[in-house]
């Protein structure tokens, strides 16, 4: 990958889309199967930009946490998770730095889906990795 410098200089490290796609489908297999299995009627997506009104959001889950499903919850569009891509490369200073960036922000906007309420705002890294 070329162009890359630190964020600092204002300049976005250079990582394509797929290669972008690729980290984050890396980072959905590190999720243990046994969580990983709880993943239910999802679709993961990656986009260029975050909304308008939140250009600094990582990411975001969009749809019906687990918690709140019930016998309503039949033939309904999947949940969405969106990654966006250029906030996060403007926050990295380093390829290794993206790698976690989307590691955490995908387990991130998962737990939203498992327990939306109890995640809100907090940042989860690894809950399942010994420390």
């Amino acid at each position: 990958m070329s162009g890359r410098t630190t964020s600092e200089t204002g300049v976005v490290l250079d990582v394509s889309t797929e290669e972008f796609e690729d980290l984050v489908a890396e980072a959905l297999d590190t999720i243990p199967s046994e969580l990983a299995k709880l993943i239910d009627n999802v679709v993961v997506l990656v986009e260029d930009e975050a909304p308008e009104d939140s250009p600094n959001l990582l990411g975001l889950y969009e749809g019906t946490p687990l918690t709140e499903r019930d016998g309503w919850y039949a033939g309904v569009l999947p949940d969405t998770i969106r990654l966006f891509r250029l906030p996060i490369l403007r926050i990295c200073d380093s390829y290794d730095d993206v790698v976690d960036e989307v590691q955490v922000t995908v387990v991130h906007e998962v737990a939203h889906q498992w327990f939306y309420a109890a995640v809100g705002g907090l940042t989860l890294v690894f809950c399942w990795k010994l420390v």
